[in-house]
């Protein structure tokens, strides 16, 4: 494996750069090094599809086997994708070696730092306890990019292309999992049906639920997870009747709360980890929209690494109407053209994402979660 490094990251790494050589594009990598809250971050954008990698909160001792830290975010990166252990490994296996040289040309040099720039635009998204951050690497890899004369892009779907070409075959995990989820409304049915692979992440779940109900991640939220028992797909959140085993939270202030029920940070935590499990999904404490999760079938041909829509039903309140009686008086007011509030809160419908189901519109916003 060849990594290109600029002058700075050379000089943190104290090393004399070997003499330049060719290498396939797909096993080079262009390097840079970034301080980023005031902690040395390692970008790597790889020659042949620019997926970029990041390595965050490097010390000294760190520099010192950046080379198997290198490897060992490659491959964690790779499988939080949904990439077959095998694929993956096929590709490290083909790349044993390590060599450090210069960069190679302006041009690589130049896309290397609009990816430094993409990394910066996703700051909010670093774990402050994780050397290798899939996240990020994840978020930022799906940036539309230019390739000159109108040619764009994804990093993401160009790195999957490659790889199916290298193992000439499907490179996904294959199980999913299909989920029935319905918001907690007393007069209207509003529920999604969802594919999703098997490896989700209850933050990759999040957004999945964000999407599909045509929410816009203005808000906190939380999983609520409950013993597997004799609940209805159906059936009311309230009708229940059950504390949850544990809490999962979106973020680390609600742990100063006093809380009877275990609770945990929902980062890195898969949904197959706590199933099986009825589970509550609620966003915006103060609308309090909750969502009832129902695992309807356990499948072995997701072989795509996003959620799908299945199917639909209902359009979702908009953002902060006001709960259940702001849904019903907004309702009410947008069935009656001669309401005098009639066209401001239809423009304001608008601007908050309140709007008929598109499935197909869902399905391709699924595709860059």
């Amino acid at each position: 494996m060849l990594i290109q490094c600029t002058k700075k990251l050379l000089k943190e790494l104290k090393i004399d750069p070997s003499s330049s050589r060719e290498e396939d594009d797909l096993f080079s990598w262009h390097a840079n090094l970034l301080t980023i809250q005031r902690r040395k971050t390692l970008v790597l954008m790889n020659d042949s599809n620019r997926y970029m990698i990041v390595l965050y909160g490097l010390k000294a001792a760190d520099f010192k086997k950046v080379d198997r830290l290198i490897f060992q975010a490659i491959r964690e990166v790779l499988k939080e994708e949904g990439i077959k252990d095998e694929v993956v490994e096929a590709y490290l296996s083909q790349s044993k070696e390590m060599t450090f040289t210069t960069t190679k040309n302006k041009t690589l040099v130049a896309r290397l730092n609009k990816a430094c720039e993409n990394v910066y635009f996703y700051e909010r998204e670093l774990n402050q306890h994780l050397i290798t951050q899939s996240i990020l690497s994840k978020k930022a890899s799906r940036f539309l990019i230019g390739n000159g004369k109108n040619d764009y892009t994804r990093p993401n779907e160009d790195l999957y292309s490659n790889l199916e070409k290298l193992t000439d075959g499907p490179i996904f995990q294959s199980e999913g999992i299909i989920l029935l989820v319905k918001l907690n409304l007393k007069h209207h049915q509003v529920c999604r049906r969802i594919a999703i692979p098997k490896h989700i992440t209850f933050p990759d779940l999040h957004k999945t639920l964000q999407i599909v109900f045509g929410w816009k991640d203005y808000h906190l939220h939380e999983f609520s997870i409950f013993q597997s028992g004799p609940v209805e797909p159906y059936q009311e959140v309230s009708k229940v009747d059950r504390k949850p085993t544990i809490r999962l939270l979106c973020h680390e202030e609600a742990f100063s709360y006093d809380n009877e029920i275990p609770i945990k940070l929902e980062t890195q935590e898969r949904l197959v980890d706590y199933l099986p499990a009825n589970i509550t999904y609620t966003y915006d404490f103060g609308d309090d929209w909750e969502h009832l999760i129902v695992v309807e079938e356990m499948i072995d041909n997701h072989d795509r690494n996003h959620s799908v829509c299945l199917a639909g039903d209902g359009n979702s309140p908009p953002e902060d109407v006001g709960g259940e009686p702001g849904f019903e008086e907004f309702l009410a007011i947008m069935a009656d053209k001669e309401h005098p509030e009639y066209e401001n809160l239809k423009s304001w419908g608008k601007r908050q994402g309140y709007g008929n189901f598109d499935i197909d519109l869902v399905n391709r916003r699924l595709r860059n979660v």
